[in-house]
């Protein structure tokens, strides 16, 4: 790996665990302005506060989240988008790297969808992407799920360990995907991925036990992490549901 991925993978991880919590808060393409994302800068305060690593937003929304005080926090830039209103599992480049880059983005990340309508695309946009992170020496996040009419369960461990095998086939240096529902058939997808992977927060749950106790298990079996998104921005206290999170991921 180039130095200058490494140099902003650090920025964006635990120095000491080599561990990341990532707070996801690019919903409001797909899902409207949601209760916890509507003052983004407040937001990002408070995970920051918390302890998370890096928020995750889409490039107009940069401006609106920079706060130019409190703790310093990663930024990854989401270059990919897609509403309800067409076909969800369907999404397209919006964002460039270079447009990235002049953001001040530490890492970029890409949505593809397995199965998704334009499955084709998605795979292909993420190869030239991962080209042009190699170039630039800017890091990728593939999210990778399955999800699509041929699709009969997202969370099936065959669907899930392929779809983060092809993130990382495409060049991906971390993987974001669904977490299978239990320990063993989770193990397999680690074992199938050369790269990182990182556990997605998925809808908000109700139950705070069950969910820390889904991360506990899926750092068990080798996760390098979390992208939590509802479960952490639509908390009552945002800030002490991300230093929940942080302990449970770095073990702390």
């Amino acid at each position: 790996m180039e130095i200058g991925k490494k140099i902003r993978l650090e920025r964006i991880m635990d120095r000491h665990t080599n561990k990341v919590v990532i707070v996801p808060m690019d919903h409001g393409m797909s899902s409207g302005p949601l209760k916890g994302i509507v003052n983004i800068a407040e937001t990002i305060n408070k995970v920051a506060e918390g302890g998370a690593n890096a928020v995750l937003l889409h490039k107009g929304i940069v401006k609106n989240g920079h706060r130019g005080y409190g703790k310093d926090i990663g930024l990854i830039i989401h270059l990919s988008a897609g509403t309800p209103y067409n076909d969800p599992t369907s999404k397209f480049l919006v964002c460039s790297v270079k447009e990235a880059i002049a953001l001040g983005a530490d890492a970029i990340s890409v949505h593809v969808n397995i199965g998704g309508g334009n499955e084709s695309e998605m795979l292909m946009d993420t190869g030239k992407i991962s080209a042009e992170c190699e170039e630039y020496g800017m890091p990728l996040l593939a999210m990778m799920y399955a999800r699509g009419k041929n699709i009969t369960d997202e969370y099936d461990v065959k669907y899930i360990k392929h779809a983060a095998r092809i993130g990382a086939e495409l060049g991906a240096d971390i993987i974001k995907t669904n977490y299978t529902g239990s320990k063993e058939t989770f193990k397999d997808v680690i074992e199938g991925c050369p790269v990182p992977v990182v556990v997605a927060g998925g809808p908000k749950l109700d139950s705070e036990e069950k969910f820390l106790n889904m991360i506990t298990d899926a750092i068990d079996c080798g996760a390098t992490g979390v992208a939590i998104g509802r479960n952490i921005f639509q908390a009552k206290d945002i800030a002490e549901a991300t230093r929940k999170i942080c302990r449970v991921v770095n073990k702390k």
